[in-house]
C-alpha cells in the first residue's frame, strides 16, 4: 500500500512540469490574440481616421476649387460650381452662396483671390470666405464683381432655401419653404417629404405640406392633382391663388387649357373660398387701419378737448405742442445713440413735461388777458404757433430730422400670408388706450379733476365754492399741453419731424372735438375711432383726399343737426 502511494506522487511530480508548461502555452497563445485583436483595431481606426481625413481633405480641396470656379465668366461652369458648393455639406457654402445672391461676392484683381465684401465708407471691407481672416480694404477697381444672371439667381434662391430647411431657427425654415413654393424639382420633393416627417412646428409643416401640394398639382396624376386642390383650398398664399388660376386659363380661342373639367370645377370652389376669406382679411386689415388712424386723432385731440372744453380757447397753437413733442423725442433719443430702445421710454415724460410747461408759459403769459375775447385768442395762439416754428428752426433745424423706431416696434406681425399688423401702430393703439385711461382716471379720481370738472360746468359757481379757476386754467392747460407732447413721441414714430408737423393734425383735431362733442373724453374717444375708420373705409374707392372731403361734409352735416355733438356737455354754463 506505502509503495502504491510512493509510486502515485512520484506519477504527479512528473506529470507537473508537463502541466505548467501547457499553461504558458495557453497564456502566451491567449497574448497574441489580445495583440492581434488590438492591432485589428488600431488598423480599423488607422483605416477609418484615413476615409474620413481624406474625404474631408477632398471636400475642403473641393470646396475651394468650386469657390475660385465661380471667377470664370461662363455662366454654365458658374452653375456646376454653385451646385458643387451646395452638395459639399459645409458650412461655409450658405455665406458664400448668399453672397454671390447679394452681389457682394467679388475677385482682386491682382492675384484673382475670391473675397465676400462689405461696403463701408467708400471702401469694401474684405474678408476671405474659405478661412473668414479678414484681408483689410480695398477700392472698388480693385476688386471685380462675379456676376450672375437670372437662371443663375434662380438657382441660388432654390439651393439657398434648401440649404436653409434644415436650420434650427424656425423663423430661417419657414422662410426657405416659402421661397420653394411652386418651384420644387423631384429630389427637392423626396427631400421636403423627409423632413416634413421630423418637423415639429406646426406652420413649418404646413408649408412644407403646401409646397408638396403644389408639386403634386404640376406633376402628379389627376386624382393626386384633386387632392392638392383640396388641400390648397383657402391657402392665402399668391403662389397657391397663381397656380390655382393657371388652371381655368383659356387659350385664343376660348378653350380651357386644363382639359380635365373635375379639376377645374375644383380649382374654382377653392379660388372662392380663398376669395371670401381675402375679403375678411382685408376687411380686418382696414379696420386696423381705420382704429389706428382713429388712436393718432385721439392722442392728437384729447388734450384739445381738455383745454377747449373747459376753457373755451380755440388753441391754434396746440399742433405746434404736439410738435415740440416729437423734438423732444429727437433729442432724447440724439442723447441716448446706444439705447434707442429705452429712449422712447424716456421721451414719453420728458414730451409732457416740456409741452406742459410751454402750455402753462402760454395759458400765463397770453391766454389769460385775452379771456372772454375768443377772435383775439384765436389770432393769439396763432402767433404763438408761428414763433414756437420759427423757434425750433433756429435752435435745432429747419429741415425734417430722423426719430428711429425701436427694435420692439420694428417690423409687423405675419397673421397669414394676406395680412400683416405693424408693429409700431399695433402699439401706438394700445398707447393712445392708455393714455385714454389715465387720463380720464385723473379728471374723476383726484381733486385736480373734480376742480376741472367744477369749472368746465359752471365757472361762477365754482368760484364762488373758492375754487381758484386761474390755477385751475392753468394746470389744465398744461395738462392738454403735456398730453399734445406725448402725442408728438407717438406721431415720430410714424411720420416725418418737422417744424410743420403740427399743422397736419390741428384742424382734425378741432372737427374730433366738435363731432364728439366739446369737452367730453368719451365723446372725443368715440369721435376719434369712428372718423378714424369711416376715412380709411372711404379711401379704397375715393382715394385719401376725397375721403377726408367726404368727412368733413358728414360733420357739417351733422353739426347742423346736433350742434353740441354725439356727447353734449351737461351744466349750466355749457347749455349757455
Amino acid at each position: 500500500m506505502a509503495s502504491g502511494l510512493i509510486l502515485l506522487q512520484g506519477a504527479c511530480a512528473k506529470q507537473e512540469p508537463k502541466m505548467n508548461q501547457s499553461s504558458a502555452a495557453n497564456q502566451i497563445s491567449s497574448g497574441i490574440l489580445y495583440a492581434s485583436r488590438a492591432l485589428l483595431l488600431l488598423l480599423t481606426g488607422l483605416i477609418v481616421a484615413w476615409i474620413f481625413t481624406s474625404t474631408a481633405l477632398a471636400d475642403e480641396v473641393g470646396f475651394e476649387q468650386a469657390v475660385q470656379q465661380l471667377t470664370t465668366r461662363k455662366f454654365r461652369d458658374k452653375e456646376k460650381a454653385v451646385k458643387q458648393l451646395a452638395d459639399i455639406q459645409d458650412k461655409r457654402t450658405l455665406p458664400v452662396l448668399q453672397a454671390l445672391l447679394d452681389a457682394r461676392l467679388y475677385y482682386r484683381k491682382s492675384d484673382k483671390r475670391v473675397v465676400i465684401v462689405v461696403p463701408i465708407d467708400g471702401q469694401y471691407q474684405l474678408s476671405d470666405p474659405l478661412n473668414g481672416e479678414q484681408l483689410g480694404t480695398a477700392a472698388k477697381r480693385q476688386l471685380k464683381k462675379i456676376g450672375i444672371n437670372n437662371k443663375l439667381r434662380k438657382l441660388l434662391k432654390a439651393k439657398l432655401a434648401s440649404l436653409s430647411l434644415e436650420s434650427p431657427d424656425v423663423e430661417v425654415r419657414l422662410a426657405a419653404v416659402e421661397q420653394m413654393l411652386g418651384h420644387l424639382d423631384e429630389a427637392q420633393a423626396d427631400y421636403i417629404t423627409r423632413l416634413a416627417e421630423q418637423e415639429q412646428d406646426e406652420d413649418v409643416r404646413d408649408a412644407m405640406g403646401s409646397a408638396l401640394a403644389l408639386h403634386q398639382l404640376e406633376h402628379g396624376s389627376d386624382e393626386q392633382r384633386l387632392q392638392a386642390i383640396s388641400l390648397l383650398s383657402g391657402n392665402l398664399s399668391q403662389v397657391v391663388n397663381n397656380h390655382l388660376q393657371a388652371l381655368l386659363e383659356k387659350n385664343e380661342q376660348g378653350e380651357f387649357l386644363e382639359t380635365n373639367t373635375t379639376l377645374r370645377k375644383a380649382a374654382s370652389r377653392a379660388l372662392d373660398l380663398i376669395s371670401s376669406r381675402l375679403q375678411i382679411n382685408s376687411i380686418i386689415e382696414t379696420t386696423f387701419f381705420g382704429l389706428s388712424l382713429g388712436s393718432v386723432l385721439l392722442l392728437a385731440a384729447i388734450g384739445l378737448a381738455i383745454t377747449f372744453g373747459v376753457m373755451g380757447v380755440i388753441n391754434m397753437a396746440h399742433g405746434e405742442l404736439i410738435m415740440l413733442g416729437a423734438y423732444t423725442t429727437y433729442l432724447v433719443q440724439s442723447a441716448m445713440p446706444n439705447y434707442t430702445d429705452l429712449s422712447l421710454i424716456v421721451a414719453v415724460p420728458a414730451a409732457f413735461i416740456v409741452s406742459g410747461l410751454f402750455g402753462i408759459m402760454i395759458e400765463r403769459f397770453v391766454i389769460r388777458h385775452l379771456y372772454g375775447r375768443p377772435l383775439e385768442t384765436l389770432l393769439a395762439t396763432f402767433g404763438v404757433s408761428l414763433i414756437l416754428q420759427q423757434l425750433v428752426r433756429t435752435v435745432i433745424s429747419a429741415q425734417n430730422v430722423a426719430v428711429s423706431n425701436p427694435s420692439w416696434m420694428s417690423g409687423s406681425w405675419q397673421i397669414n400670408a394676406a395680412l400683416s399688423l405693424t408693429y409700431n401702430r399695433l402699439f401706438i393703439f394700445i398707447f393712445a388706450m392708455v393714455v385714454f385711461v389715465a387720463l380720464l382716471l385723473i379728471l374723476k379720481k383726484t381733486a385736480l379733476g373734480l376742480q376741472v370738472r367744477a369749472v368746465s360746468q359752471n365757472r361762477p359757481m365754482a368760484q364762488a365754492m373758492g375754487i381758484r379757476s386761474g390755477w385751475v386754467d392753468a394746470m389744465t392747460f398744461g395738462l392738454g399741453s403735456g398730453v399734445a407732447g406725448i402725442a408728438g413721441v407717438a406721431l415720430s414714430q410714424l411720420t416725418n419731424v418737422g417744424p410743420n408737423m403740427g399743422q397736419a393734425y390741428i384742424i382734425d383735431s378741432f372737427m374730433v372735438v366738435v363731432f364728439g362733442g366739446v369737452g367730453n373724453l368719451w365723446g372725443t374717444f368715440v369721435g376719434a375711432l369712428s372718423l378714424g375708420a369711416a376715412n380709411k373705409f372711404i379711401e379704397p374707392w375715393s382715394g385719401a383726399v376725397l375721403a377726408k372731403i367726404i368727412v368733413l361734409v358728414f360733420i357739417i352735416m351733422f353739426i347742423q343737426k346736433y350742434p353740441r355733438g354725439l356727447f353734449p356737455q351737461k351744466g349750466r354754463s355749457a347749455e349757455n
